[in-house]
């Protein structure tokens, strides 16, 4: 106790130099940021966008989805407002975030007009991840208040604070208010115009970023941070000593270098393109579909326009009329390539115009279709007569041995591949039905379905079993167990499979729950691991990390919570996390190198893109030479098993390679997913295999 009081009994050095001053003169009067057209803001679930509105460098909007930010002058001077009354206080708040993750030792300052009485509303400091960061602030109208946003919520969808100190303070609305954190080491100073509130220690987060923060309406001006003259040289060695590492990490790295490139005009769209050889030339080709959204955003979209193309840009057929309008999308769309007969040429698969249809994949052209079965006629939102579908996969139930297999048991016992000719359609969230190849309605189910589903063989006689949302349903129409009814967010992303290391070892069930966060189950549906991360998402499994036994699962957050990167091991360990980007992204496994350890691409952007290592440092990045960066998908295209990147927006692609070649003797040669269950939601798998 008494080396504690000596502690805080001690004077903080004055602060010496800027590390950054800000009055936000920088910006337009307005909003700076706006929604995109008919969509809603999960367009940056799967597409990369500087902004929306207006370049926000060098700070971040960390809740991105939330148009929150506006600026405008008062009295001839420029200030930055939340403006928004926050629907979910309980869930985030609005955040605006600059800085360095090397900040330590600061003093942050900034001006505060509260504009309601509402919540609370002040600064931002020692800030790791838009989950986890130190407020101080004023609160309801009669509080000071000092706390620490922890990174797993207790409770679902309720953030988890721990307090560090409040005091009674009562404020006014008609003024502005000086707020002030000096920090050194673990000890926290907070003063409001200059009157000291809290002294303390804490110690739980000694650095990061700094910023603003408001979960009601509120304005600020004059930000400031600063620190001493020795600490400044030290998070500038710091910083500079972070970069030489990265640079060489870069440098041992194949570079991208451009392989092909085409325009897309009129027919260009998003993240809804699908891959698959559609001419029968034993050729990667890309099939685009544009769609136009009908009801609202993202529950009922049409398919308008599919165009064939392969990958030097030769328009192979269009079905459909173009429109550069109907390219964006956020929701997934029913459309597929796949030898769905097995005669050894691709068809494509589609729900459009109430009907699941086979086209031929060489020509478009008609070739079966059946009527989608009707809407329920209970359900609350029922546009519609007949379903229009949401998404499609296609599942091996029957144990048909195909001529070849995508997802050999050879690479894991469970997920072959071979003659999934059944067809699996869903709506948005509630029904599924399964077809037969010849379109013949075999069975349905309803629950909680989440998205897409993850077929795999758990008991090994041939035919899949298969999840979908928090169901194991079996081959016949069974449901084996189910957490649906329980769990209160949907499944984003569910797999299946043994990815310990171990072939003896039982396969488990890895779900990114949305709200629900991060979830284990064992192989009879018993919950072993729950972490309320935040609202994950996009999960891939790969092997990310040589230092970690068995195969590794990255995931993203996105809704209330965007950008954060979680990695676990395949016992649910978290082992590392930060947010590189405040939106989401698809994170899909990389197999650059060809050496046994695979990256995270984050997107195709030279500045916030490129491609994570397993400790979650951009090792990868790509050229500044105006490629698009809206889209991307990963798979090898040359031939050498390692992957090519291609980039596209809705003008043109653009398909990366390694600027080396891939080792002379022994090539790391994951096996993937099957391209022709392609989805925005699905979890990307990506097994350990080697090429002589």
């Amino acid at each position: 106790m008494r080396k504690l009081a000596l502690l805080l009994a001690l004077p903080l050095a004055l602060p010496a130099a800027d590390l950054f001053k800000d009055d936000f003169s920088r910006y337009p009067p307005g909003w700076l940021s706006t929604p995109v057209g008919l969509l809603n803001a999960a367009i940056q679930e799967y597409h990369y966008l500087p902004h929306r509105g207006v370049p926000l460098a060098p700070w971040t909007n960390p809740i991105v989805h939330d148009d929150t930010w506006i600026v405008s002058d008062e009295n001839g001077k420029s200030y930055i407002e939340q403006h928004a009354v926050n629907a979910r206080p309980a869930e985030y708040n609005p955040l605006f975030i600059t800085g360095d993750e090397e900040w330590f030792d600061t003093t942050v300052e900034v001006k505060l007009k509260p504009l309601s009485f509402d919540h609370f509303a002040g600064l931002v400091f020692r800030y790791r991840t838009n989950r986890h960061y130190y407020f101080f602030g004023l609160a309801q109208g009669k509080l000071a208040r000092l706390a620490i946003r922890q990174p797993l919520d207790k409770q679902f969808r309720t953030m988890d604070w721990r307090e560090l100190a409040s005091a009674p303070f009562t404020y006014d609305v008609r003024r502005y208010y000086t707020l002030r954190v000096e920090s050194k080491g673990p000890r926290i100073r907070a003063f409001i115009d200059g009157q000291l509130i809290f002294d303390t220690t804490d110690s739980e987060i000694l650095k990061g970023k700094a910023g603003i923060a408001a979960n009601a309406p509120a304005r600020f001006t004059d930000f400031a941070v600063s620190a001493a003259d020795p600490t400044v040289a030290q998070i500038n060695a710091r910083i500079a000593a972070r970069e030489r590492q990265l640079a060489e990490l870069r440098a041992a790295n194949p570079k991208p270098v451009l392989w092909k490139k085409f325009d897309t005009p009129g027919f260009g769209t998003g993240r809804d393109v699908r891959f698959g050889d559609l001419d029968g030339d034993g050729r990667i080709d890309m099939l685009f579909g544009q769609n136009i959204p009908r009801v609202r955003g993202d529950a009922f979209s049409h398919i308008s326009c599919l165009t064939a193309v392969t990958l030097d840009g030769k328009v192979l057929w269009q079905s459909g009329r173009p429109d550069p309008r109907n390219g964006l999308l956020t929701n997934d769309m029913p459309f597929q390539i796949h030898d769905v007969d097995l005669d050894g040429r691709n068809e494509v698969v589609l729900v459009r115009d109430f009907q699941l249809q086979i086209l031929d994949g060489a020509t478009g052209k008609l070739r079966a279709s059946t009527w989608m079965p009707r809407a329920d006629p209970n359900l609350k939102e029922r546009p519609y007569e007949l379903n229009s579908g949401d998404s499609l996969a296609f599942l091996n139930l029957s144990g048909r041995k195909g001529a070849t297999s995508d997802f050999p048991r050879a690479s894991g016992r469970g997920h072959s591949a071979a003659g999934a000719t059944e067809i699996l359609v869903k709506d948005r969230y509630k029904y599924f039905w399964v077809f037969s190849n010849d379109l013949k309605l075999l069975w349905q189910g309803d629950g909680q379905t989440g998205h897409f589903p993850y077929p795999y063989d758990v008991d090994g006689d041939g035919r899949q079993e298969f999840m979908l949302g928090y169901s194991l349903w079996s081959s016949d129409g069974r449901q084996l167990w189910s957490h649906d009814k329980d769990l209160r967010d949907h499944a984003d992303g569910i797999v299946m499979g043994n990815f310990s290391g171990d072939p003896n070892a039982q396969p488990m069930v890895y779900a990114c729950g949305s709200d629900e966060g991060y979830l284990l189950f064992d192989r009879e549906g018993r919950i072993l691991k729950h972490l309320r991360i935040g609202h994950a998402q996009s999960p891939s499994i790969a092997k990310f990390r040589n230092d970690v036994p068995g195969l590794q699962l990255i995931t993203v957050n996105f809704w209330r919570n965007p950008g954060i990167v979680s990695l676990f091991d395949y016992q649910g360990n978290l082992l590392k996390q930060s947010e590189p980007v405040p939106h989401a992204t698809p994170l899909l496994p990389v197999n650059w190198t060809g050496a046994g350890i695979e990256y995270a691409m984050l997107s195709g952007n030279p500045r916030e893109g490129g491609l994570l290592d397993g400790e979650l440092r951009r090792v990868v990045m790509f050229p500044d030479d105006g490629h698009p960066d809206l889209a991307y998908n990963v798979l090898d295209l040359t031939g050498d098993s390692r992957d090519e990147i291609v980039l596209w927006d809705t003008k043109s692609v653009w398909i990366y390679t390694q600027d080396r070649p891939a080792p002379a003797k022994r090539v790391y040669a994951p096996v993937r997913n099957p391209d022709y269950n392609e989805s925005n939601y699905r979890t990307n798998v990506s097994l350990p295999s080697w090429r002589e």
